[in-house]
């Protein structure tokens, strides 16, 4: 069973078909990556699953049962678009969040109080949230996301506007989200960051589901039998029923390296053999396409 489904999900607006028919499967204590490019309807899914808005037909099911409005206080949202109050003191904001999730006045506080300490950003607490940068604000924003403890968290570009210290610091913290057991939704356009932390994808575009499943064996099952290989001197011999050389580079006092793609017919071991029979090899990496090239490659053709 899944921790969360959507069934042949269908939404409407006036003249714009924001999703068509549909259907993702997220794993309980996964890492869900929901991609796209802009307008294919990833943030209408994301509202419908957190009851803003509902579908025109299909259902989305927790733990195997249709959806009822308690859920939302099992899911913790952090959207693209930040939703703070920018007049507000920072504490008295981050409580009144905690309190509209369901946590008393001295709970929110000392929960609280461990994030922003772990955060660095305790000194900041009686001040407003528009005297704060932009990460930090982002910062307050990720705190009020998990403060309640949800079993479902959604962060919708959560490392937009973060610098490399801080997104690798909320990088790591999604990553223990994770280890305690929580599901998360986790939509991006940063494909690196697919490949570090997702362990299953869906991309739709169009409004539909073009892709989705392991990320490993998507990367797997898009390779291209291309590969990188060091040979000391010039190759003795290619045979073209075996493989070919696509690109090479030459440098001063360094081995050529070859890009060579190999047949269809020959597993990666038995090329292994023909280029050692020949051949002092120095190194030898197959090259498996990357979650951004296998994205592009989905979405122009799609």
């Amino acid at each position: 069973m899944y921790f969360l489904e959507t069934k042949n999900v269908v939404k409407q607006y006036a003249n714009h078909l924001a999703l068509d028919q549909v259907s993702i499967r997220v794993p309980e204590g996964k890492i869900f990556g929901l991609l796209g490019p802009n307008g294919a309807g990833k943030t209408t899914l994301i509202r419908i699953i957190n009851r803003i808005t509902a579908p025109d037909t299909g259902e989305v099911l927790f733990q195997g049962r249709p959806t009822v409005e308690n859920d939302i206080y099992n899911i913790g949202y952090l959207p693209e678009e930040r939703g703070l109050y920018k007049k507000m003191k920072v504490g008295e904001q981050s409580i009144y969040l905690a309190r509209l999730k369901g946590l008393s006045n001295d709970e929110a506080k000392k929960r609280l109080t461990v994030w922003f300490e772990k955060f660095d950003i305790m000194s900041w607490w009686n001040k407003k949230l528009e005297e704060l940068s932009k990460g930090m604000q982002q910062k307050v924003q990720f705190v009020t996301t998990v403060i309640h403890d949800p079993q479902l968290l959604i962060f919708d570009e959560p490392f937009s506007g973060f610098d490399p210290v801080n997104t690798e610091l909320l990088k790591n913290e999604i990553l223990e989200l994770k280890d305690k057991g929580k599901t998360i939704i986790f939509s991006t356009h940063n494909m690196a960051s697919v490949e570090e932390i997702c362990d299953e994808i869906a991309l739709i575009n169009h409004s539909k589901v073009v892709l989705s499943g392991n990320v490993d064996e998507i990367r797997s099952n898009h390779r291209t039998n291309t590969f990188k290989v060091q040979i000391a001197g010039d190759p003795v011999k290619i045979d073209p029923t075996k493989c070919k050389i696509i690109g090479e580079e030459r440098k001063p006092h360094t081995p050529v390296l070859l890009r060579m793609e190999k047949t269809n017919e020959i597993s990666n071991s038995e090329f292994l053999s023909y280029l050692l029979k020949d051949n002092e090899l120095l190194s030898f990496q197959e090259e498996i396409p990357s979650m951004n090239d296998i994205f592009i490659k989905t979405v122009n053709n799609s």
